[in-house]
């Protein structure tokens, strides 16, 4: 643990050194999550859930597409393509859309968002949530995560 943590403050040095952000979602494009809620309740905007299908059967914002993170490889033909209509993309707190935002970004999709707070702080202030649909066949053919 204690090679781990000098590890971790090497690296924080560097990166403070070489003038980078500690925090990768620095520099990652987001909105605040107010804005991704007018975008869903106006349909302006995709927003695209990556939690996965544990988390989306604890709720899910009405109108956002739900892509499981583990699955988005496989998907990314229902993206919007890059560099085209802007999208969001939202996860439990902010940290994996965030993380997966700044890979979309380096792939091309500058067009990209990822939504502040996440769905964690959407359920904590009393929004709307729906049940999700039930899964179709084609759903089912996909691969699971396990």
């Amino acid at each position: 643990m204690r090679k781990f943590l000098k590890l971790q403050a090497a690296l924080c040095a560097t990166l403070l050194l070489l003038g980078l952000p500690l925090d990768a979602s620095a520099q990652t494009p987001s909105v605040p999550l107010e804005a991704a809620r007018m975008a869903l309740e106006k349909s302006q905007q995709v927003v695209i859930d990556i939690r996965e299908p544990d988390e989306h059967a604890t709720g899910v914002a009405q109108g956002a597409l739900l892509i499981p993170m583990s699955q988005l490889g496989s998907r990314l033909a229902e993206l919007p393509p890059p560099g085209t209509q802007p999208f969001l993309v939202i996860c439990n707190t902010q940290n994996r859309s965030a993380r997966i935002v700044g890979q979309l970004q380096a792939a091309g999709y500058t067009n990209a968002r990822y939504v502040k707070g996440g769905m964690s702080l959407w359920a904590a202030r009393g929004w709307p949530m729906v049940r999700p649909a039930a899964p179709t066949p084609v759903d089912m053919l996909r691969p699971h995560p396990f």
